[in-house]
């Protein structure tokens, strides 16, 4: 394959037949790699940015809060504070003298204005140089206030976006359990992991209501704030992106044995799973009927429609780079559905079991690579003769510039991919991006 760091060549590895080759992962970016994955700050602000009622406060330089301005197609049934990317906008002056004061002030006045449920202060790499005490600032403007004010400890040098993630499972869990009432029925669910991108929640909460669950918070998708105080309430957790939600369900079981369920909303397989499993969970005879009804129902209705698109799309490729494993497992399966084979596919935050699962779901040939960068992914594509590339904003280029289709399931699209409806909505933008005539153009 012409591998272009040696150091990364076993985090690559070519499906080949009857083998089962085992893929490095979980490990350290390479320095000089340019590597895909972001910031521990970018992992913290994907996670918490959709609390709408909540105020989220970025202490440090402009750029970090410009970078993350509306980092999600997070939509909201509500409030939308959350859209603003407020920041201390950090100097060389507060790099000299400290910017406590700064941040204390700015807390006050944003909190007078907006009156949040609470406030979210978001540490990036200068404040870990210069040594600000946080901690000490919302701890004053929590007592003068009477909010909680909550500090995420998320400076970019501590880590890799992966690491982002449990930095604001950390600080959901200090709002978890402080709330409890009003109390759920017994049939009842968090969603953990969704983050309502382009209102992907809103059909996902009407499946679970069909089928007669109440759902007490979401998180972080269209979140509240007293939604997740009283998130130890529910019966159980349904765990959708583990890589970033897997430490706060596991802290709630252990706190407040509350079980989880991992799941996935892309595809239909598991979509249809994640109804399921539920229903299985709970024990209960008319819930499982309902639940048949509705898987029925919406197949009846999409698998006809699909067909047509399976009809023009069959012996198409796909490379797929994604953030979560899980949603490149879900893709492979989809992709098949509509006659398209992948021919590369791969994670930044992936474990051994994930790249297990993708070789048995894979056909030979196809190029696995773990936390890959720029030049590794355009070989890549290249080599396989890809159509199409499914990725998200820094993938985009890539595709561009080797002049393919490009598929955005990234935590910025506007379109809902998951769900049924979803299902068809992939199918519908897998076909306009490969046969779109602009194709022919490219590189002329």
């Amino acid at each position: 394959m012409g591998h272009f760091l040696k150091e990364r060549e076993a985090q690559i590895v070519t499906k080949s037949k009857g083998q089962t080759i085992e893929i490095e992962c979980e490990k350290e970016s390479l320095a000089g790699a340019v590597s895909q994955r972001a910031c521990v700050f970018c992992g913290s602000r994907v996670v918490l940015y959709p609390i709408a009622d909540a105020l989220h406060v970025i202490h440090g330089p402009i750029g970090c809060a410009a970078y993350t301005w509306d980092i999600r197609g997070a939509l909201s049934s509500g409030p939308e504070l959350h859209r603003n990317s407020f920041s201390t906008d950090l100097r060389e002056k507060h790099v000299v003298f400290g910017g406590e004061e700064k941040l204390y002030e700015s807390l006050i006045e944003l909190i007078d204005k907006y009156n949040p449920k609470a406030a979210f202060v978001y540490a990036t790499c200068i404040v870990g140089v210069i040594g600000d005490d946080i901690e000490a600032v919302c701890r004053k403007v929590e007592k003068e206030k009477g909010i909680t004010v909550l500090v995420v400890q998320a400076e970019g040098f501590r880590g890799s976006k992966k690491d982002g993630y449990q930095v604001a499972c950390g600080a959901l869990s200090k709002l978890v359990g402080t709330l409890e009432y009003p109390k759920p029925s017994k049939y009842s669910i968090n969603i953990l992991g969704d983050f309502n991108l382009a209102g992907e929640l809103w059909i996902l909460k009407d499946y679970y209501e069909k089928m007669g669950i109440e759902v007490v918070a979401t998180i972080t998708g269209d979140g509240r704030v007293d939604d997740i105080r009283r998130a130890h309430t529910a019966a159980l957790n349904i765990v959708q992106c583990s890589g970033s939600m897997i430490h706060l369900a596991k802290d709630m079981k252990e706190k407040y044995g509350i079980p989880l369920m991992k799941v996935s909303y892309f595809g239909i397989e598991d979509m249809s799973d994640a109804l399921y499993e539920v229903s299985r969970f709970f024990k209960n005879s008319e819930m499982m009927a309902k639940t048949r009804e509705l898987v029925s129902h919406e197949l009846k209705d999409l698998m006809p429609k699909l067909a047509e698109y399976r009809k023009i799309l069959e012996g198409k490729k796909a490379a797929i780079y994604v953030g979560g494993a899980f949603k490149a497992i879900s893709l492979i399966k989809a992709l098949r559905l509509l006659g398209v084979k992948t021919v590369v596919v791969g994670s930044q935050t992936g474990n051994k079991e994930d790249y297990k699962l993708m070789q048995e779901l894979c056909d030979e040939g196809t190029i696995m690579v773990d936390d890959s960068n720029p030049i590794e992914l355009s070989k890549f594509v290249q080599q396989t003769g890809a159509n199409v590339f499914i990725g998200g904003v820094k993938e985009r280029p890539i595709a561009h510039k080797l002049g393919i289709g490009f598929c955005d399931h990234n935590h910025e699209r506007k379109e809902a991919l998951a769900g049924y409806d979803g299902m068809l909505n992939f199918a519908k933008e897998i076909h306009a991006t490969i046969m779109s005539p602009v194709w022919q153009f490219a590189g002329k």
